[in-house]
């Protein structure tokens, strides 16, 4: 009995040990190797565009070849984009009535996609009408994930069940889960601040984004486990992005748990290595398909992702196309010349101007305070093509660095090269606006350029009309020292502050008024009025809309090229530099930094004065109390 026992007991040991043996064997976490192929800011750049240095750069047809390459390399790879699909080129016309954008991405074998700001510049209905189009097309389509961009209930913009039944009828998920070769992947939509901020007539509400993230998180991951039995990989597609290594992307990681991946789009950010805060990586790889992001990780579920390999693959003339895209791409060129293009007779490449000179690419444009002679051409063209139409005088036609898309190439500039530059608008294709407002917001625009620009570069300004100078060294809303009207022939007149001038602008730029007075604490705003004086709400600008005889729109786009047109074959030679009309500099001469003072310097100078005050009365009060104890 006691051998049996014995043995018997041997058996039941040997069974636990090899259970636990077993069980840890089978409790030890797989290993995964997982590519994840990214993009964000393609912007409906189906075509390769010209880069300062005479290259190419993207183009739907090259960037599909890259990533089958990929793909035959990691079969499992899941390709992603991070918002902006759209807006950007002349394939936008077709947004509302062909969604060319998603039924390419579709057709490339994109898995997932979120909203940018840009997919609402054709207001909800366009939205809502893109979506329609998408769906009913039959195509392949990516998912749209979309996780704190709800629509408004309250919107007067739109019906909000008709908005939510397009959201509902293509798809559109806070997270999807995706599994590939054994690895299950959620991946969640961001829509950010500042987007929100670019986004002023989407008949949305913004969610907060890190709450909205946690709370997607712990879903996806939740849902994950009870389905699949596993952790997933999170990613999430946020169209918020970085700044100098940081940003709303950096604290979006930095305050929420649980987020492997950040594809980081609407700042047109590359990043040559990724950002790395909370275990997560912050990935972003350029605008307009100028790269195709490759990031590699190592997975054990249950523990921080590790960095095995990351890339950032350039799209240029060395990569070649894909035959199938290419064809495809065509398909929806031909398309547009028929029923956008044709209203206007040109066609897609047709040269409206020869230009010898090499004009600012679009960071130049941006990077400092400065006049740009590109910028000089297109404000020109804002002015004499407004005059042309309604035949009244234009005090001052403006544009703004954020709306400038593109530069203007050396050589040949074709149609297609125009619109790439001028393709913003709100509801329309950058359709030009007419106000009035006076002299007095007329120096605040100047003032707006001078000291708005460093909190927000978008917001540099370049006229036709006026001419100014500011020292960067003044106050701050105190900047500009000069300023003058510049009539057509070169004469100068002074502004009165009073009266009433007529200003043309496009559509976007007068839509970001709001902004621009947020930015500035409120301290500079400008009122659009009617040439009677009466204040234009924000919303009602698209009344003020230039029409020709016929009533068609004047678009940004067709008044510049009308006006290269009008050159006669050569680009004018007025354009081979700048002309004076906007002259920055810096000095601290106290001539300089006073003269035309305005409140802010006296301001200024009262607090200056006071806390030298103050601190000479309590230097006095030390002193005679320290002069009171040596006597002692």
């Amino acid at each position: 009995m006691k051998r049996f026992l014995k043995f018997f007991s041997a058996i039941v040991l040997s069974l636990v040990i090899g259970l636990s043996v077993n069980t840890d064997v089978f409790a030890a976490s797989p290993n995964y190797d997982v590519t994840i192929l990214f993009t964000h800011d393609l912007h409906s750049h189906l075509l390769p565009s010209v880069d300062e240095n005479g290259g190419e750069y993207g183009g739907y047809a090259r960037l599909m070849t890259a990533i089958n390459q990929q793909k035959e390399q990691y079969p499992n790879a899941i390709l992603v984009d991070g918002g902006d699909f759209a807006m950007g080129s002349l394939f936008q016309s077709a947004y509302a009535t062909s969604a060319i954008e998603l039924r390419m991405m579709g057709a490339m074998g994109y898995d997932v996609t979120t909203f940018g700001n840009h997919e609402f510049d054709y207001l909800p209905k366009g939205l809502v009408s893109m979506l329609n189009a998408a769906t009913a097309s039959g195509d392949k389509l990516p998912q749209i994930v979309n996780a704190n961009y709800l629509p408004d209930v309250k919107t007067t913009l739109i019906d909000a069940a008709e908005y939510q039944n397009a959201l509902d009828n293509y798809g559109v998920k806070d997270y999807t889960i995706i599994e590939r070769g054994g690895v299950y992947f959620a991946v969640f939509g961001i829509f950010g601040f500042d987007a929100e901020d670019c986004a002023p007539n989407s008949g949305m509400v913004l969610a907060d984004p890190a709450e909205t993230a946690q709370k997607t998180v712990d879903e996806a991951r939740d849902f994950c486990v009870k389905q699949y039995g596993v952790e997933p990989v999170v990613i999430c597609l946020s169209h918020s992005g970085t700044s100098g290594g940081e940003g709303e992307d950096y604290e979006l990681a930095k305050a929420v748990n649980g987020i492997d991946v950040i594809i980081s789009g609407h700042t047109h950010t590359t990043l040559k290595e990724p950002v790395v805060v909370n275990d997560t990586y912050i990935v972003s790889a350029g605008e307009y398909g100028k790269n195709l992001g490759v990031l590699k990780l190592n997975v054990v579920p249950g523990t921080p992702c590790d960095l095995t390999g990351y890339e950032l693959i350039p799209i240029d003339e060395n990569v070649e196309e894909n035959a199938e895209i290419a064809a495809l791409v065509e398909s929806f060129k031909a398309n547009v010349e028929t029923d956008y293009l044709s209203n206007y007779g040109v066609t897609y490449d047709e040269v409206v101007v020869y230009n010898p000179y090499e004009f600012e690419n679009v960071k130049e444009i941006k990077r400092s305070q400065h006049e740009s002679a590109v910028c000089n051409v297109f404000a020109d063209a804002y002015k004499w093509a407004a005059e042309k139409t309604t035949g009244e005088t234009v005090d001052m036609a403006l544009t703004a660095a954020g709306v400038v898309r593109e530069s203007l190439p050396v050589g040949d500039i074709t149609v297609s090269d125009v619109f790439n530059a001028a393709s913003l608008g709100v509801g329309t294709e950058g359709e030009l606006v007419s106000v009035y407002i006076t002299g007095k917001e007329l120096k605040t625009a100047m003032e707006i350029d001078a000291s708005v620009q460093p909190l927000m570069n978008s917001a540099q300004l370049y006229c036709s009309g006026v001419e100014y100078s500011f020292n960067t060294n003044r106050m701050i809303f105190n900047k500009v020292d000069y300023a003058m009207l510049r009539r057509n022939d070169g004469t100068l007149e002074e502004i009165d502050d009073e009266k009433l001038y007529h200003i043309v602008t496009g559509m976007y730029c007068g839509q970001m008024l709001g902004a621009v007075e947020e930015t500035s604490f409120g301290l500079l705003s400008i009122v659009p009025k009617d040439k009677n004086g009466n204040p234009i709400a924000i919303s009602d600008l698209a009344d003020y809309v230039i029409k020709d005889k016929n009533g068609v729109p004047l678009k940004e786009w067709y008044a510049i090229t009308s006006y290269l047109q009008d050159m006669g074959g050569t680009m004018d030679s007025q354009y081979a530099q700048t002309d004076g009309r906007k002259v920055v500099y810096s000095s601290l001469n106290p001539v300089k930094l006073l003269s035309n003072a305005n409140m802010f310097t006296y301001i200024l100078l009262g607090v200056i004065a006071l806390l030298i005050i103050i601190a000479a009365t309590i230097i006095c009060f030390v002193k005679k109390r320290k002069s009171k104890k040596s006597k002692v």
